[in-house]
């Protein structure tokens, strides 16, 4: 947990005695406690100081109320926290002050339990905030980004999208074979965004049946359908002021289509049986390993649903198109599995790992991952070596179509195919491509020639 700035709070009334009580009262809630008379007073220790909480009183005998110095402080500092005093005659006032903004109000004569337990909650949304801003700001300066393990050119490219368009609500497409790591761009999106203290929901709509998807996405009020026992909230409602992660979302029928649409555009819907219009601020992110285009061309699916999900399309290279990340995804999925299955193998061989690195992956990162956890459980040593692999990994060929037989062999493969799928990604135009590569137009139009790629 990262180091926190002290939390504290400023009690503003006009009243000495309410003052000094809670000041009294709130000692162990708090690392600073100040108080204040009246509304100058208070924006000037505000000036001086960081108060996360301000405890201020609907009435002070002042020029400015306690309505008005609260839409003060929201102006000059959004994120503090402030909790309003309002006697039983003056509720609607408070309703007011929520509406303006104001954290929470507690009402006169104070219960001081009652108090302490809107300073806690008050306390944790800023140790939460102050945790997630550190985090995105590790996550945003690092070259990782959640537990995706990168390092070519080809997923660094991603990682600036994501970068880009995590702080947004934009609505992303994430596009690429299955296996390639689609939830965890989505699970990024969500860490590196505001939204990251609420709940990421994940659903696989091409696991569901069109009877049950409705029910999934909006819910279903008690006796809805034969099974219905109880209410039951959707992703939607799961998801509000979080993310929702739409899973293969071009397997829905064409009436689950209009209603997600429908959602989308008005951010409203019903459960199942129910006639309560709910609201959802859910960001959507959805994701789909087949070609869209070719889809909507078949009329299976909407075109207007499509622009609605594609605001901003990213696209996932597959493992072969990024074979220069496969040592470091070895190395990874070693660890993880040798602590899960308590065994001590410390590497692969020369020759496994260059087998690795030429091997065709037509799973992606989800196969390889399998194959190294088989791996683990099954190597007879503290070395995984070639004759150990799934058979269907030992027939790496280099350029020439011949089976590889040294190193040089298969980084030599490994450069062509990386070279093929980079041209391939931006439609054979050497100067984006040669940008993508990282290397100069000359450098790509040699690699081009040797590896008769012209």
């Amino acid at each position: 947990m990262p180091d926190l700035d002290p939390f504290g709070v400023l009690i503003v009334d006009d009243e000495p005695n309410i003052r000094s009580g809670l000041a009294r009262g709130l000692a162990e809630d708090a690392d600073v406690i100040e108080t204040a008379g009246d509304a100058q007073e208070a924006i000037a220790k505000m000036e001086k100081g960081e108060f996360p909480l301000v405890i201020v009183d609907v009435r002070l005998n002042c020029d400015m109320t306690g309505i008005q110095l609260l839409e003060h402080i929201l102006a000059a500092r959004p994120q503090t926290a402030v909790i309003v005093i309002t006697a039983h005659g003056t509720v609607e006032t408070a309703v007011d002050a929520m509406r303006a903004g104001a954290f929470d109000f507690v009402l006169k004569p104070l219960d001081l339990n009652l108090v302490r337990q809107q300073v806690r909650k008050a306390r944790e949304h800023y140790q939460l905030r102050i945790e997630n801003q550190h985090l995105r700001s590790r996550l945003a300066d690092s070259g990782e980004i959640s537990n995706i393990v990168a390092g070519g050119a080809a997923m660094q490219d991603v990682f600036r999208q994501i970068r880009q368009v995590a702080a947004t609500d934009a609505t992303v497409m994430i596009h690429g074979e299955s296996g390639t790591g689609k939830e965890l761009i989505a699970r990024a999106l969500h860490e590196l965004s505001e939204r990251s203290g609420a709940p990421f929901i994940a659903v696989n709509l091409g696991a569901l049946p069109e009877t049950l998807l409705e029910s999934e996405l909006f819910g279903h009020e008690r006796g809805a359908f034969s099974g219905a026992s109880r209410q039951k909230p959707g992703c939607f409602e799961q998801a509000s002021s979080g993310t929702l992660f739409l899973d293969e979302v071009t397997e829905m029928s064409a009436k689950s289509q209009v209603d997600l649409l429908r959602v989308l555009e008005s951010r409203q819907f019903t459960r199942v049986g129910g006639e309560q219009v709910l609201q959802s601020d859910a960001r959507v992110i959805s994701a789909t390993n087949r070609s869209v285009q070719d889809l909507i061309d078949d009329g299976t699916f909407r075109e207007d649903l499509y622009y609605r999900l594609n605001i901003i399309p990213i696209e996932v290279p597959p493992l072969r198109g990024r074979r220069e990340d496969i040592p470091l995804l070895v190395e990874h999925f070693l660890e993880q599995f040798c602590t899960r299955h308590r065994r001590d193998i410390k590497r692969l061989s020369a020759e496994a790992m260059q087998t690795m690195v030429a091997a065709a992956w037509p799973g992606n990162v989800r196969q390889l991952r399998n194959v190294i956890e088989r791996m683990v459980i099954t190597a007879a040593g503290d070395v995984i070596h070639e004759n150990e692999l799934p058979s269907e990994l030992r027939k790496p060929t280099g350029a020439s179509g011949t089976v590889v037989s040294t190193l040089a062999e298969a980084v030599e493969a490994c450069e062509r195919q990386t070279i093929e799928a980079a041209l391939e990604s931006c439609g054979m135009h050497r100067e984006k491509t040669a940008k993508t590569l990282g290397v100069s137009v000359r450098t790509l139009h040699y690699k081009m020639g040797r590896f008769g790629l012209h």
